[in-house]
């Protein structure tokens, strides 16, 4: 394909399962009235951002595949006819759950699917409790429109992990996030981690010859134990091409939006920045290691 329409849908989530799944179908409806062939959502947009703190009750929320969220997204990417990439949380087995992209095909089958393989723990996102990492590594999945990168938030800070995915030969890397602002930082701080959020993704872009399509969830959502005031979702999902370029960068309210990407400019980037012709696979080694000492 020259060009490829995507569509991101950019949403605030509530305890509502289903008002959080009409939501999201709404959008996906707007995005292809808008054009778009693929269309792309947030982390987790089924319900809250639940990690935010650490209850076995929270594990109700997962559901097998497929399932009752895994079904409608199925349906409705068969009856509107595009490719969908969704972010759901998977209960594989008894103890054993994934935060798991699926994506779906034209048809409405299942393309493929991506586990989550960097897990944060950290204060506000404890999701080391709730997931257990991917063991499907990191392999691109063929559609319709392309082969799809689809790796999951936290992923989107490791270079190791867009790399693999640009060198098993991914067409586009695609980032459904939840991240957002912790309410004790001063407005400095949070800039800071916003426009690092963004330049990491857009460095993969570069160092890849690849567009990146990254999406993220808006709203203030409490952390309903009081511990913490809460997270602010900051949204801001934006498209870059192959150079980092922007190509779209939504605000902090809830949006849809349709963007045309060029993909044969990764082509042309890739002549003119040869990065991978010049990587030197022969002196990488000790990248495996922890740390070296």
């Amino acid at each position: 394909m020259k060009t490829l329409k995507v569509g991101m849908v950019q949403q605030s989530c509530s305890t509502d399962t289903q008002n959080n799944i009409n939501k999201s179908i709404d959008g996906i409806r707007q995005c292809v009235a808008d054009g778009a062939e693929l269309v792309v959502l947030q982390e987790l947009h089924t319900g809250i951002y639940f990690c935010q703190a650490e209850e076995t009750e929270m594990f109700d929320l997962a559901e097998p595949f497929p399932g009752p969220s895994y079904n409608q997204f199925a349906t409705i990417a068969k009856e509107l006819g595009i490719v969908l990439v969704t972010s759901l949380f998977e209960k594989r087995a008894p103890g054993l759950y994934h935060n798991t992209a699926v994506v779906f095909e034209k048809d409405g089958s299942e393309a493929g699917r991506y586990r989550k393989m960097h897990i944060p723990d950290d204060p506000a996102y404890y999701e080391k409790f709730y997931f257990t990492p991917g063991d499907m590594g990191f392999n691109p999945i063929q559609t319709s429109v392309g082969k799809l990168g689809v790796l999951v938030c936290w992923d989107q800070w490791y270079p190791e992990a867009a790399r693999l995915m640009a060198l098993a030969g991914a067409d586009l890397l695609i980032y459904p996030t939840a991240i957002g602002f912790e309410s004790t930082d001063d407005p400095a701080e949070k800039e800071r981690q916003r426009d690092a959020w963004t330049i990491s993704q857009r460095g993969h872009a570069v160092a890849n010859g690849l567009p990146v399509i990254s999406v993220n969830r808006v709203g203030i959502e409490p952390d309903w134990t009081g511990v913490t005031g809460g997270i602010q979702f900051w949204g801001s999902s934006f498209v870059a091409g192959p150079q980092g370029e922007l190509l779209f960068k939504a605000g902090e309210e809830e949006t849809t939006q349709v963007i045309e990407v060029d993909m044969k400019r990764s082509e042309d980037v890739r002549r003119i920045w040869p990065f991978l012709r010049d990587r030197r696979i022969d002196a990488y080694e000790e990248i495996t290691k922890r740390f070296r000492d």
